[in-house]
């Protein structure tokens, strides 16, 4: 965690509001793992950090608690979200219903002109990995599957899933960083785009389906480890 004296998370006044700069930076903090899951959110040192008013943090934190990024623990106050292995598999299993049918459709679907949107897209998160930016990574990864959603003529599943972006972009963040993701999960993603330039929808579909179930499996062996670490660290 870096030190307080750290200017890296000062926010640039200049362009948008505070509250939606204070917002995007302790957001991005979360999503790169900067703060841990389970680890507290303290208002006095974030108001350190930040370099803005104890109100507005205390907006901001109540705006990620309705994203499903923050939770307000009974006697210790607000604190990364931890998510429990049965709100993991529902994330998943959502995401295995809507994005499956999303890359079938897309398959049926795409036009030239979304085959070159998605490759980019592609190319950018191969970028990420290469260059070691998660963020870049994230980012890259909610636009590949924002243009395979609408090129799919699913923009009301989209929205579902936008719904739940933060809880989504968070499991992500933990899959990502694991070792061998940046191969493994780029040859999943490259699978489906494959699949989808042949136009062959079972193929995207089952495509989908493995890439979401390899990414739970990791989810769900990082949440063990994150709690066999919170167990011993609580023991010392």
């Amino acid at each position: 965690m870096p030190e307080l004296g750290d200017d890296t998370m000062l926010v640039n006044r200049a362009t948008k509001t505070l509250r939606q700069l204070t917002l995007e930076k302790v957001r991005s903090a979360i999503l790169t793992l900067q703060f841990r899951p389970g680890e507290r959110l303290v208002e006095r040192k974030l108001c350190e950090r930040l370099g803005v008013s104890r109100s507005v943090v205390r907006e901001v934190l109540r705006n990620l608690e309705s994203e499903g990024l923050v939770e307000v623990i009974p006697g210790h106050g607000p604190a990364v979200a931890s998510p429990d292995t049965a709100k993991v598999r529902q994330i998943y299993e959502l995401r295995s219903m809507l994005e499956s049918l999303a890359a079938r459709h897309c398959a049926e679907h795409a036009t030239a002109e979304d085959v070159e949107a998605l490759a980019r897209g592609l190319d950018r998160i191969r970028d990420g990995y290469a260059a070691h930016n998660p963020a870049a990574v994230l980012q890259a990864t909610t636009e590949f599957y924002e243009i395979m959603f609408h090129a799919a003529g699913r923009s009301v599943a989209w929205d579902v899933v936008s719904a739940l972006n933060g809880r989504i972009t968070h499991l992500r963040a933990t899959t990502i960083a694991t070792k061998g993701r940046s191969k493994s999960g780029v040859a999943e993603v490259e699978r489906i785009y494959s699949a989808i330039v042949r136009h062959d929808a079972d193929e995207a579909e089952a495509a989908s389906i493995e890439h979401i179930n390899s990414a739970l499996r990791i989810a769900l062996e990082q949440l063990q480890i994150s709690k066999l670490v919170g167990h011993q660290g609580s023991q010392s």
